[in-house]
């Protein structure tokens, strides 16, 4: 099942690109995270996902937010990924699916991965997400009224 807003996000600790170890505590240590499911790296869907976040990246660290990138592919497509198209977040791989389904976002019968964005909070708290399996405006919408939210404070 989903999570949902108020829930508590499930700890994990996976692997980016880099090979650095990254663990739900150490990515809401310094503020709120943004937190993006995605189906695979280089197709065309995911792939206007990840650069319409990398255009607004610098207004997300702005407001001291972070924000992490989940898929199913291994350290090698991810490094290929954010190398090609200048990514400046991490990528976590995910290849048995475990983060996926911890959050309820694997596909249907098991296949792919939902597109589902959220905001967790320092505490761990699910506190906005926003699913939209092929319209990527969605995510980018939530994500700018996430930077306009936390800016005001």
């Amino acid at each position: 099942m989903m999570l949902n807003v108020g829930d508590t996000a499930p700890e994990f600790e996976l692997q980016d690109d880099q090979g650095r170890l990254l663990s739900l505590t150490h990515l809401v240590s310094a503020g709120p995270l943004i937190l993006f499911f995605y189906p695979a790296d280089f197709t065309p869907v995911c792939t206007a996902e990840a650069c319409e976040i990398r255009d607004i990246y610098p207004d997300i660290q702005a407001v001291n937010a972070t924000v992490v990138g989940i898929s199913p592919q291994g350290e090698a497509s991810h490094a290929r990924f954010r190398a090609r198209y200048n990514l400046p977040y991490p990528l976590l791989f995910d290849r048995h699916k475990k983060v996926i389904r911890s959050f309820g976002v694997d596909g249907l019968l098991g296949f792919g991965v939902r597109r589902v964005t959220y905001l967790i909070n320092q505490d761990k708290k699910i506190e906005q997400r926003v699913v939209a399996d092929f319209v990527v405006k969605q995510h980018i919408r939530f994500i700018e009224e996430v930077i306009q939210d936390l800016g005001r404070y």
